[in-house]
């Protein structure tokens, strides 16, 4: 046998992520249009910075408790508190949001299970729905990417385990209508199937304020992080909540894997829930505006209601050769559709930079429509 034959038959799940390809030919760029990458432009607070400092200066650097350190997480579990109401909801922290979708899934799903995701959608939805034995039950949402609730119901069967939400969406930005989120809700529901909330970008919604359906539905699982918001995708400090049955599983499953968050980042994390970073999202808002305002007349682009992407649709071939010409003749770095979608036919841009990057970005894409 050789090495490759020891491998277990879950790794045949996964696949290099089409983002991290972009990321490897961008490196060989000398001067990059990186509209590419799915982080803030803006860094860590210095207030919290400052506190990171000073943690790890007081020797804050073992491992804390598995479920995160006091003050964080009585904090955040205040805010869930105040919002919800919900006397069985519990919250502990993560290391980070992609960590916290990893124990659920592993905690809820078994082999044969159904877990249902509206495409596009975020690329780790598959990849651990796999990994964990699942069938991935895709839901089209093109053009509007709004979830139509009638074809979630025909998608639910006896095998249906979990539905998995993003608002606001990676990767098309889309916030979903009120009457939606809280149509999920009641649907998940009625038909006892568990609805997972990735609010990761909540704290970016330009045009509406940010539902999330665990106001409808008390048994909504939350995933949630201070990747963006705070500017530290970096650090890995998320956290989730919901029942505390699946809380408890969770929990225990992260000492056997990630042990805890790292350590003196959590108690930076407790000043940074203090710091007001409602300007960075307000430039953020005007960010979405340049960029729409850009290519609206030249692209078919659905205005992006949240987060920091944009998903237009390809003016000729397919997103993979579109990408692959604006990469190697433009040096613009963007992402092709079919990364997150059954349809190669949109490519995601992230507005996720400098507002001359930006207007760059814009210059090349309208030389690219004539094309």
């Amino acid at each position: 046998m050789t090495p490759k034959d020891w491998l277990a038959n879950r790794t045949n799940c996964i696949d290099v992520s089409g983002i991290r390809r972009v990321f490897e030919l961008g490196a060989k760029l000398k001067n990059p249009i990186n509209l590419s990458i799915g982080q803030p432009d803006f860094d860590v607070a210095e207030e919290t910075r400052l506190a990171a400092i000073e943690a790890i200066k007081a020797g804050k650097n073992g491992y804390s408790i598995t479920q995160g350190i006091d003050p964080l997480r009585e904090k955040l579990q205040a805010r869930v508190d105040e919002q919800y109401g919900h006397a069985d909801r519990e919250l502990f922290v993560t290391s980070g949001t992609s960590g916290g979708l990893m124990l659920a899934t592993l905690v809820l799903i078994d082999p044969g299970d159904e877990v249902i995701v509206f495409d596009p959608f975020f690329i780790m939805y598959e990849a651990l729905a796999g990994v964990a034995g699942a069938k991935i039950v895709r839901i089209d949402t093109y053009p509007d990417f709004q979830v139509d609730l009638n074809r979630v119901e025909a998608a639910i069967t006896p095998r249906t385990k979990m539905i998995i939400f993003n608002n606001p969406c990676n990767p098309t930005g889309a916030v979903a209508r009120p009457e939606i989120v809280s149509g999920l809700a009641e649907l998940a529901s009625r038909h006892n199937v568990l609805l997972l909330s990735d609010e990761i970008y909540r704290d970016f919604c330009y045009d509406s304020d940010f539902i999330s359906p665990a106001i409808f539905n008390e048994n909504t699982l939350v995933v949630d992080g201070l990747s963006k918001n705070a500017g530290m995708p970096g650090w890995r400090i998320g956290y989730a909540h919901g029942p505390k049955a699946i809380i408890a599983e969770m929990k225990k499953l992260q000492q056997y894997s990630f042990v805890c968050a790292p350590h003196p980042l959590q108690w930076a994390a407790v000043a940074a829930l203090d710091v007001d970073m409602s300007a960075h999202f307000d430039s953020y808002r005007l960010k979405r505006d340049l960029l729409v305002e850009g290519l609206a007349d030249c692209y078919e682009l659905t205005v992006p209601g949240g987060a920091f992407y944009a998903f237009p649709k390809t003016p000729w071939g397919t997103g993979n050769e579109f990408v692959e010409k604006a990469i190697t003749e433009h040096e613009l770095l963007i992402i092709p559709g079919g990364v997150f979608s059954d349809r190669d036919t949109h490519f995601r841009i992230s507005f996720a930079a400098s507002d001359e990057v930006i207007l760059r970005g814009i210059e090349v894409l309208r030389k690219m429509a004539d094309q």
